[in-house]
């Protein structure tokens, strides 16, 4: 079993690495995406420094590796017939770190966000709904994908602590790394968090033509 946990976690957390907006923006721009816009290497900046057709593919491609990693956990609790369900959310912890810190692009990645949202659709498809749109609605209205991708983080955590209450089904494992999930999405967007109470955060705009 442990054995098992530590393998997947690696294998999670290297596929989590694979970093989309950064090769990307390499083969499109010839330039590392850290190296315009914000500097950070998500979906949001691809949008705003390459337009939209590439933010959009690059939070489709984020997205993806959160799902591959749950099922790949799934696959392997099947095979090997362990009724573990925190396995899933130990994959998607290490897969969100993955992205976060990157081995392959200098332990410097992106938040989360988009890699955050495909774990959480495929733990529930129920809760993932709910905070995607929780979230998309506060980026709707005040145009800050970061106020979003913040509360959304926060909404996880109440959102999954509720039901494990009425549930319940009270798995500490498992809360435990919807805490670190939840948790990292908040700490990664403590840059924008200053800028939001400064009132200096950039909203988010489509004006800007593709490239």
């Amino acid at each position: 079993m442990v054995l098992m946990i530590v393998v997947l976690a690696i294998v999670s957390y290297l596929i989590g690495s694979i970093n989309f907006s950064i090769i990307l923006s390499r083969i499109i721009g010839g330039k590392d995406i850290r190296q315009s816009g914000s500097g950070n290497a998500g979906a949001t900046n691809m949008l705003r420094t390459y337009g939209k057709k590439m933010g959009v593919i690059t939070l489709l491609l984020d997205v993806l590796k959160g799902i591959i990693v749950i099922l790949i956990a799934r696959l392997v609790r099947d095979k090997l017939g362990v009724d573990f369900e925190a396995l899933d959310y130990i994959a998607g912890v290490c897969v969100v770190l993955g992205h976060n810190f990157p081995l392959y692009f200098g332990f410097k990645g992106g938040k989360g966000v988009a890699t955050s949202l495909g774990v959480v659709l495929m733990l529930d498809w129920k809760v993932g709904l709910i905070v995607a749109v929780c979230a998309i609605l506060i980026m709707a209205v005040t145009k800050y994908v970061s106020l979003g991708s913040i509360l959304g983080g926060a909404a996880f955590i109440v959102v999954e602590i509720i039901k494990a209450l009425v549930t319940k089904s009270f798995n500490i494992a498992e809360i435990v790394c919807v805490v670190i999930i939840g948790g990292l999405l908040i700490a990664r967007h403590h840059a924008n968090i200053k800028r939001l109470i400064s009132g200096t955060e950039n909203k988010l705009s489509f004006s800007k033509k593709e490239k």
